[in-house]
């Protein structure tokens, strides 16, 4: 074994160099600004209870599609992630190739709202969206970008309204909800979800978030911090990780029966695998899918494994399925450079390609 060679006077310089970083770290945490939520300009066009629909501007220069783009984000965070800097925003992209971009936001449930299900989301929230863009716009149908579990919205929206919707498009939505390597619904098969949801009503974020960060303890609850010294000398590096920090402890709570049944479905029954998922009076059945898809999961996503997207493939009666592979994790897909060079124009090519 190769000896390790420390000098007392390069010890020493470390430490210098440290202390001064955690230093002037300190400083420019201390006088860092308000952290925005999103950087792009949008209005609200329409609102219904906790939801707000926004419409991000078009850039100067740039004709938009007449197909509006709708987002539908995951209910676990916050939809800000996709505009979380100005050069690392997913809508910014998607602005710049020709989308009308439109963004669900759902806000923040309370106990009032425990009893909405998941009808409600997809027959009720989703389809006024959907109606109100297809009212105002003068349009049959609509582009649907789901996130996450947003993605898995928009299966079902797409499966229950597929006349609507004229194309679909799924970033690290899961599909197949038990393969093996997919550690949170190993763990989820074992929890009483009818205990949890009629013992706290709705299902606390901060308790979901905290089971999202033990998936991989190490790097995102010890490693980020250490290295964080390293970076926050930069004042511009600063507020770029406290958006992150924002964003990642920023967690509504969950609508109890919604979550009841998203986790029984599909989590504990895997429901877009075997059936048996019921919206109403309507069995959702991907099936019903005939539109265009494009499938876009990340190798490294550690939440939804790429196995778990991949199942999209074949299971609807589309002629017209795509997918995109992306080198990172679940939320690089959104902000990472290579996302940002990659992922993002692919997808307005697509959607452009597909009137």
């Amino acid at each position: 074994m190769t000896p390790i060679n420390i000098r007392p006077d390069q010890l020493a310089q470390e430490m210098l160099d440290y202390s001064r970083k955690l230093g002037q770290s300190m400083e420019n945490l201390l006088n860092a600004e308000a952290i925005d939520e999103g950087v792009s300009s949008k209005q609200i066009v329409y609102q219904e209870d906790k939801l707000t629909l926004y419409r991000y501007d078009t850039p100067e220069g740039v004709t938009p599609s007449a197909t509006p783009l709708l987002i539908v984000y995951a209910l676990v965070n916050r939809p800000y992630m996709t505009d979380i800097q100005e050069d690392r925003s997913t809508i910014k992209g998607l602005l710049a190739t020709g989308q009308d971009v439109y963004l669900i936001d759902w806000g923040y449930p309370d106990q009032a709202d425990r009893a909405i299900t998941l009808d409600d989301y997809i027959n009720g929230y989703i389809d006024s969206c959907v109606e109100h863009l297809r009212e105002e716009l003068g349009v049959d149908k609509v582009n649907l970008l789901g996130i996450c579990q947003g993605g898995a919205f928009s299966l079902m929206y797409a499966a229950l309204h597929p006349e609507k919707v004229n194309n679909l498009v799924t970033m690290v939505t899961p599909v197949d909800f038990k393969t093996p390597d997919n550690l949170l619904s190993a763990w989820v098969q074992h929890v009483d979800i009818d205990l949890a949801v009629d013992t706290m009503g709705n299902i606390p974020g901060e308790l979901l978030n905290w089971s999202f960060l033990t998936l991989k303890p190490y790097s995102l609850m010890g490693q980020k911090y250490v290295n964080m010294v390293d970076m926050l000398d930069d004042p511009k590096k600063v507020k770029n990780f406290l958006r992150m920090e924002k964003w990642i402890f920023d967690s509504p709570d969950q609508a109890g029966e919604t979550f009841r049944q998203f986790i029984k479905d599909f989590y504990q029954h895997n429901g877009f695998i075997n059936g048996g998922v019921w919206l109403g009076q309507h069995e959702v059945d991907l099936k019903n899918i005939t539109c265009p898809v494009l499938n876009i999961y990340a190798l490294q996503d550690h939440l939804v494994p790429p196995d778990a997207s991949k199942a999209l493939n074949g299971r609807t009666s589309s002629n017209d399925y795509t997918e995109l592979a992306f080198p990172g994790g679940h939320i690089g897909i959104y902000v990472s450079g290579k996302a940002q060079k990659e992922v993002t124009p692919a997808i307005g090519k697509w959607l452009n390609a597909r009137p």
